[in-house]
């Protein structure tokens, strides 16, 4: 009777063991945000074929579920995948293989970086990147002259923080055939006393481009390669490439394919009658890890070189109003290209009057037309009476950083009653219903716990200005979290796939060193992503 006993509960335990589902991976003593609807919290996680099978608030849900791998997050907070709703994936990797400007606090520190550069890495073109004329005592666009002494014979093509103007020597001019007579409309030719300085801004920058050598295909590999090392290094699992041509996106989906490269890729299409004629009408193209479902447009320029297009003149530089790179007149006809189609239009506005023309447009052309979520990109300058254009589903995309790195000046530029419409983050999400946040890196850092505190606290690593830039539009820690996560994936069209934490979604997510939504402000820069997964598969 006895035996009887010990084999029927011995039974029963065999029973309960063959009951429980076999999962690839367990996770539990964990603190789980997840971002769901609730903006609930959890303890534990399962993970099979690379998707999230189950969430529990228990401490462990290893009563239901058997893995070989198990990880005991010892109490470490988890968040969904990180999402970078604006940036430049492929330049940051290329941006690694040229002279690094960012920083420098003098045009002379930028000739001596350029310098050594060249001596340690000898080539027939010198390019590089970073350079900030407002970081400088003297806040002007730097004379080429010292460039074409040192470098008389190679051209040199070095691109401003922003992206948005290339201080070039003489050589590169010549090979572009730009010289005093030259205009391009969308841009300028910086001229002093009627005399080109070197400095492009916008759209003459494409003459120099046109001359360059470009990247061959072991380099541009290492690029994306190099950029993914960098993203996955701070939890970003999913990136919005801000512009990208049919050979780009074609090398990303081939290193996907053979599994050279694991980071899922929002991929928006650079505007070029080559790209619109392919992609318009081939439709959108979407795998696991590759999405092609929006046309990335130039409105204006930039604040920093001036090349924001402004309704009034600059209030630094008499007469000035910036420039609208694609012009107001074929904005509407591409736009109501796009409109015919699937495709998402997002266009790049700084100033308030190229951020009133897009709005416009976009209210024009959508009209009738649901849950099309065309965004603008930066949203950067908006009229107090054009904000409620974002009450018609139109998407504001922002950069928190931008602020930061900006509010040294940018009143100087925009004058008391401008900057109030300015890095308007708040407002905008009143407006629209949503914010979908990124970096623009590598005009910003890639680091998106930068972004956290920017959009949280509106100061700088110095904790300037005490009391933070304009904090009526800070965002709270939630709301940043959203924007970070399942907001900047509703944007995409994939919120029913990533963003939260939610059983069926895609297991990206990310263990961090402490709680970003309880750790004291000033230590949001300092967090580290410390376990990182796709798929539910570490790739740090």
């Amino acid at each position: 009777m006895k035996q009887s006993i010990t084999f029927l509960l011995l039974s029963l335990f065999l029973l309960g063991c063959d009951s429980k589902e076999e999962v690839d991976l367990i996770v539990y003593n964990a603190n789980i945000y997840t971002v769901d609807s609730g903006f609930s919290k959890a303890s534990s996680l399962a993970i099979k074929d690379g998707k999230f099978v189950a969430i529990s608030e228990k401490v462990n849900i290893g009563e239901s579920f058997s893995a070989d791998q198990k990880i005991d997050a010892g109490g470490k907070t988890i968040v969904p995948g990180l999402i970078d709703a604006h940036c430049h994936f492929y330049g940051l990797g290329l941006n690694q293989q040229v002279v690094d400007l960012v920083g420098t606090k003098s045009y002379d520190e930028v000739l001596q970086r350029v310098a050594d550069f060249h001596e340690k890495n000898p080539s027939n073109v010198i390019l590089g990147r970073g350079w900030d004329q407002n970081d400088w005592e003297v806040k002007e666009f730097p004379f080429n002259e010292a460039l074409n002494k040192m470098f008389p014979d190679i051209p040199v093509v070095l691109e401003r923080v922003d992206g948005h103007a290339y201080l070039v020597n003489h050589k590169a001019l010549k090979m572009a055939g730009i010289d005093n007579s030259t205009y391009v409309q969308g841009g300028e030719i910086v001229k002093e006393n009627g005399q080109i300085i070197g400095v492009l801004v916008d759209a003459p920058m494409a003459m120099v481009d046109a001359v360059m050598p470009q990247p061959n295909r072991v380099s541009q590999i290492q690029a994306l390669q190099e950029a993914e090392k960098l993203c996955f290094e701070y939890g970003l699992t999913t990136v919005n490439d801000a512009g990208l041509h049919r050979s780009t996106i074609e090398l990303i989906d081939s290193l996907h394919q053979v599994g050279d490269l694991s980071i899922r890729v929002y991929a928006m299409v650079s505007n070029t009658p080559e790209n619109l004629d392919y992609y318009l009408n081939k439709g959108i193209i979407k795998t696991d890890r590759l999405n092609v479902r929006s046309i990335k447009v130039y409105g204006d320029g930039a604040l920093g070189s001036r090349g924001a297009a402004l309704k009034a003149p600059y209030s630094d530089k008499e007469g000035h109003f910036g420039a609208m790179i694609t012009p107001v007149d074929q904005i509407e006809g591409l736009a109501e290209r796009i409109a015919a189609t699937d495709y998402q239009m997002n266009t790049h506005a700084i100033g308030d009057s190229a951020n009133v023309v897009i709005l416009r447009t976009y209210q024009k052309v959508l009209e009738g037309k649901a849950d099309r979520r065309w965004k603008v990109e930066h949203a950067q300058v908006v009229s107090e009476k054009d904000f409620d254009y974002f009450k018609s589903g139109i998407i504001p995309s922002v950069q928190p950083t931008h602020a930061t790195s900006d509010m040294y000046w940018a009143e100087d530029r925009l004058g008391p009653e401008r900057i109030k419409g300015a890095y308007a983050f708040k407002k905008l999400l009143e407006k629209s219903g949503t914010v979908a946040l990124g970096t623009d890196f590598p005009v910003e850092q890639v680091s998106p716990f930068l972004t956290f505190y920017a959009s949280v606290a509106r100061k700088d690593l110095d904790n300037y200005p005490e009391g933070g830039f304009q904090m009526v539009d800070a965002l709270s820690r939630e709301e940043t979290l959203k924007g970070m996560t399942i907001w900047a994936a509703h944007s995409n069209f994939e919120e029913d796939e990533k963003g939260s934490i939610e059983v069926g979604k895609m297991a990206d997510f990310v263990i961090l060193s402490e709680d970003i939504m309880t750790v004291p402000e000033q230590d949001i820069p300092d967090l580290k992503a410390e376990q990182v997964f796709v798929g539910g598969k570490q790739v740090k």
